[in-house]
Order: C-alpha cells, then sequence, then structure tokens
C-alpha cells in the first residue's frame, strides 16, 4: 500500500532512495550521476528550471558540491527514506497530483505542521507555547487520523511542533506507523542523547531540527542557562550517528548580527547541520514585544546572508519570508501548509492562531474547503512584490478581512489582541508601510524580471497574477 501511494506522488520514491544508497559510495567530483538524475525527474518546466538551478549549485565546489558530499556521508536508512522524500516532494512536486485534488475543490498542501502538546521542558521568552494550556495531549488516534488524511490527499512531509514534541510519548509510534513519508520535529535538543540519536537513524525519515537563539549567550539569555550546550551535545549525537538534522532560528531585532555571521554558519556546519531555517519573530499576542521584530533594513540582512550562504556554504538555508518569492508568495490556508494545533483547529499558519473547523468535528479535506481557508487562498498572492508575502504583518488588512468575513476564532485566550488592539495594529500597519517602502525598489532591481513567470509555473493562475501586477504598478 505504501509503495502504491509513492508512485501516486508521480515519483517512485524507494527507487530514489535507492539510486541514492548506489550512488553514495562512489560519488565522484562532478556528481554527474546525480545530476543526471535529477535531469531524469523533471517532467514540468518548472522542474527542468529547478533541475538547472541544482547542476549550477553542484558544480560549486564550496557550496553545492561540498553539500553533497556531506549529504552522502549520512546513514543509508537517511538517505533511502528523507533524503529521498525531501528530492521528489520540494524540487519534483507532481502537479498533475495536485492538479486532481484542486479540481475536486481540495487543495492538497505540501507539507503540514501539527503540534500534538504544547507541553514543553523550557519557558522560552516571547515564545507562542506558553500561551496554550499544556496537559491537553493531542490523542494518538486523532493525529494517526489526521496524517492517514493527509496522506490520501497527497501529503507526503510533516512537520511536528510543540512545545517539546519529544515529550509526546506516541511521537516515535507515528513515526514507525507512517514510515512512508518524511517528519521534522522542532526540538530544544535537551533530550537527543546517543541511544535517541541511533533510534532516529534506525528510523530514517524523520530530521529534527534543533533550535537555538544564535551563540550561547543569546540561547542562554531566551532558553535559560546551558540551553546552548545542550543543544551543541545533540547536534554531536545526531552527527555521530549519520543522522540527517537541521538548526532553526528565531530572528530578532537582537541577534540578527549573530545567526548572520560567518562564525556562526560554520559553527553549525562544523555541527553537522545540513540545512537551517530562519523564522521572523512574529506578534502572537497582546503580550508580544514588537521591539523584536526585525527593522526592514535588518530584515534585507537576513535576506542577503541567505543568498550569501546558499553560493559559498555548503549548507542549504531558508529564509521563510525572503524566499517567499520562490514559492510565489505565501503558502498559508493550505495551498502548501496550514498548522493543527494541540486541540485540533485547523489554523492557516503558525503564526496565526484563529480558525473556523476543528479536525475532531470535520475531515481534513473539509477543513480545507472551509471559508476561511478559500478566502486566505483566493487571495494569494497578496502582493506582486512577493518579498511583502505575509498578510500578519506584510498586508494585515487581508488577514483582518479573511477573519471578519468568515467568522474565524482564536485558538487561545489574547490571539484577537493582534487584530483588535488599536496599539498593536498601529504598530503591525506601520511596520508594513516601512516593508513596502523599503523592498519595493529591491524587488524591482533583483526580483521581478522573473517572479511573474515563476509564480505561473507554480499554478498560480495568470489572471490572478497580472491582477497583483497591476496593483504593485497602480500603487507606485
Amino acid at each position: 500500500m505504501a509503495e502504491d501511494k509513492e508512485k501516486d506522488q508521480g515519483l517512485d520514491i524507494s527507487a530514489i532512495g535507492q539510486m541514492l544508497m548506489t550512488m553514495a559510495p562512489s560519488m565522484g567530483p562532478e556528481f554527474g550521476g546525480l545530476v543526471s538524475a535529477f535531469m531524469g525527474m523533471a517532467k514540468t518546466e518548472q522542474h527542468q528550471l529547478s533541475a538547472d538551478w541544482v547542476k549550477k549549485w553542484v558544480s560549486n565546489p564550496n557550496s553545492g558540491g561540498a553539500f553533497i558530499k556531506r549529504l552522502m556521508a549520512l546513514h543509508p536508512n537517511v538517505l533511502k527514506k528523507f533524503v529521498a522524500q525531501m528530492m521528489a516532494n520540494v524540487f519534483f512536486r507532481d502537479h498533475d497530483v495536485i492538479k486532481k485534488y484542486t479540481e475536486a475543490k481540495v487543495q492538497p498542501p505540501g507539507l503540514m505542521l501539527i503540534s500534538p502538546s504544547m507541553r514543553c521542558n523550557y519557558k522560552c521568552v516571547g515564545c507562542y507555547a506558553s500561551q496554550y494550556s499544556k496537559d491537553e495531549d493531542m490523542s494518538f488516534e486523532s493525529l494517526d487520523r489526521i496524517i492517514t488524511e493527509a496522506k490520501e490527499l497527497g501529503t507526503r512531509f510533516f512537520i511536528i511542533l510543540g512545545g517539546e514534541p519529544l515529550v509526546y510519548r506516541p511521537l516515535f509510534e507515528i513515526f514507525e506507523k507512517h514510515n512512508d513519508v518524511a517528519f521534522q520535529f522542532y526540538t530544544n535538543g535537551a533530550l537527543i542523547d546517543k541511544e535517541m540519536a541511533r533510534r532516529l537513524v534506525e528510523l530514517g525519515n524523520v530530521a529534527p531540527q534543533v533550535s537555538v537563539e544564535g551563540f550561547e549567550e543569546e540561547t542562554d539569555e531566551r532558553r535559560g542557562k546551558g540551553a546552548f550546550n545542550r543543544a551543541m551535545r545533540a547536534m554531536d549525537n545526531l552527527r555521530e550517528a549519520g543522522c540527517v538534522f537541521a538548526f532553526s532560528i528565531t530572528v530578532t531585532s537582537r541577534n540578527i548580527d549573530a545567526v548572520t555571521s560567518d562564525e556562526f554558519m560554520d559553527l553549525m556546519i562544523e555541527k553537522g547541520a545540513i540545512y537551517g531555517w530562519y523564522f521572523l519573530y512574529m506578534p502572537v499576542d497582546g503580550d508580544s514585544d514588537m521591539s523584536l521584530m526585525p527593522t526592514p533594513e535588518q530584515r534585507d540582512k537576513l535576506r542577503k546572508a541567505t543568498n550569501r550562504f546558499r553560493s559559498e556554504k555548503p549548507i542549504l538555508m531558508v529564509d521563510f519570508w525572503n524566499d517567499a518569492p520562490l514559492t510565489g508568495g505565501c503558502i498559508n490556508g493550505g495551498r502548501n501548509y496550514l498548522h493543527i494545533n494541540h486541540k485540533g483547529d485547523v489554523e492557516p499558519c503558525i503564526f496565526c492562531h484563529f480558525a473556523t473547523h476543528n479536525i475532531n468535528d470535520c475531515s481534513l479535506a473539509d477543513a480545507l474547503k472551509g471559508s476561511f481557508f478559500a478566502h486566505l487562498r483566493a487571495e494569494q498572492p497578496y502582493s506582486y512584490n512577493t518579498l511583502r508575502p505575509c498578510p500578519l504583518i506584510d498586508h494585515p488588512h487581508i488577514m483582518r478581512e479573511a477573519i471578519a468575513k468568515t467568522g474565524a476564532y482564536p485558538t487561545h485566550n489574547g490571539a484577537e489582541n493582534v487584530y483588535t488592539d488599536p496599539k498593536i495594529m498601529a504598530e503591525i500597519d506601520k511596520y508594513a508601510l516601512e516593508i513596502k517602502k523599503y523592498f519595493n525598489p529591491v524587488w524591482e532591481e533583483e526580483y521581478a524580471h522573473w517572479a511573474g513567470k515563476w509564480e505561473t509555473l507554480l499554478n498560480i493562475p495568470v489572471k490572478q497574477v497580472e491582477a497583483r501586477k497591476a496593483e504593485y504598478e497602480k500603487e507606485g
């Protein structure tokens, strides 16, 4: 059954995994076999452009070339399962599959975020998890059903959050039962000992994302004394076991210099991280510290650092905001991702704590077809300039309108303040205007000449792209 579903995605995942395992021991400096494999998997113009980028990137011995060598040194189980799934579903997701479900009025998300528990062994400054009840874990049966329904819709990539996911007792049972898809989980790393690292490698389909805030000073300031050293020890255990893992950063106005430095990135590479995530600090309730949001200049500094690291270092960095031109803008509302919290509320985004559906009362397909998600998808992209992708902080009127028109309810106490408190709203509106003034010239110089065409290749209707372009040009 798993094999049939793998082939339904348009690519034979097991064959890709076997290819990687066969190629790894004899991978030469030119990586010709891997490049040929990527070219062979390209079925559409979008796939071809992705393959061309991989070919160019791999030809650089300092970045892509060295990255592939690091990748091929991972444990065979990891290559066969997690890496193969990522190759198929990040670079070569089959748009024929997407179209099939879309015609049935269901938007099949490429990935899904789930928080089965909000319990945590840390209490980090500014973390939204502290706002939730910590004693109401999602049942194993509910989590199992969510993943099963998502797989039936074509989703193959699942991200587990919290809280601290490793305190959720059935987690490994879920990983084992659904061994035909890829999982990431975000963790502070405190519970990853050598035995757990070996267990993750045996599974092969799971990649931990170890969260830090920069170096020891920045991490311990937010997460508590000793947090940085525990995270580094977890990375050591994972690297020695041959497990694929990444690091995750919440970028603030205070740690931006540290997390964009060469010294920090070199440390992450030395520790064994294969890739990394940058997320902006976001206001999620009335207690959020708006001064922690990166300024437009800092946000651009992050963009430049991400691009430089990808071109100069053997690590893949993902910038959740500044990489939006590569995804055709924001991917919320089920267009490519969504979040389900521990109570079953189906939220459009990990940072938007509102919902109209609860998975305990409906199917996943029904939630995806709901008015809240449909409204948000109908507006995407929210701007022709997709360096300004976000309906929360770049175009806040869009999320306010969606909530008001669809009757979406807050999923935790205080979440409504972001959209009703005049002071917070005024601060976000001011921020959005500053982002517009700063990033429109950047867009014109570096992105506008190619991004519109790329959006149409991502199945965004041409009329929608043209309408957003007209609005952009009209606003000056």
